[in-house]
């Protein structure tokens, strides 16, 4: 797992990723959209994490502003594409979405995880931390909690929120690759990656906070023609 390092920066090569489509028949690949336009792609954890699902949904408004620009946007969520069609039917997305059980693609990008260590001396900020530093840490991103709390509990309270019962799948998905973080990276249609963001690259205050809709249309408007 890619805990810390240098992710995928603009002029590098998207890495090629080949996945199942969640809400729609077949396969997504980068290739789809090479020679034909340019693509944002968001990486995102898997379905137990309140944070990425507003996130899908908000990218749903974000894609009509990418379209009329001639941008295309895909999702992909680190989970099984069975459960995660069984959840989209019942909260259908917008958005184009790819299901990455494994991470593959995360790790592709070199979007980080978060590693915990025992002592605070081998811990690196932002991605190698203690659990005592991870737990110090209170957020409220969506500003829908009484209060900010850290990131275990704030999950714990928006699945509450939301009705959202982590089964079986999600569980495993979490103790796989729980610490994962997310990302977004707009890639042209040469395959370059041209703008990338990824979540808490600045601390983890910035757990669940996502790039504004006018930075992701800035960086569009810069793209090679």
């Amino acid at each position: 797992m890619m805990v810390e390092g240098k992710w995928r920066q603009p002029g590098d090569a998207a890495p090629s990723f080949r996945l199942p489509a969640i809400n729609r028949d077949g396969v997504i690949s980068l290739d789809d959209y090479r020679g034909r336009s340019p693509v944002l792609v968001g990486l995102f954890r898997g379905l137990h994490c309140p944070f990425c699902r507003r996130r899908i949904v908000q990218l749903g408004t974000t894609q009509e502003k990418l379209k009329a620009m001639g941008v295309a946007t895909v999702a992909i969520v680190n989970t099984p594409v069975d459960r995660a069609r069984l959840y989209f039917s019942y909260r259908p997305a917008r958005v184009l979405l790819a299901a990455d059980p494994d991470a593959t693609t995360h790790q592709a990008f070199g979007v980080p995880a978060f590693d915990f260590v025992e002592d605070e001396s081998a811990a690196r900020l932002p991605f190698r931390l203690t659990m005592r530093q991870f737990q110090s840490v209170l957020i409220n991103p969506t500003g829908e909690m009484p209060s900010p709390k850290n990131g275990f509990e704030s999950n714990t309270v928006l699945n509450e929120k939301d009705g959202f019962q982590p089964n079986e799948i999600d569980q495993q998905i979490v103790a796989a690759h729980g610490a994962q973080l997310a990302g977004h990276f707009l890639i042209d249609r040469d395959g370059i990656v041209r703008w990338a963001e990824v979540e808490a690259a600045a601390g983890t205050a910035d757990i669940g906070k996502w790039p504004a809709d006018e930075e992701i249309l800035s960086a569009a408007r810069a793209l090679p023609g």
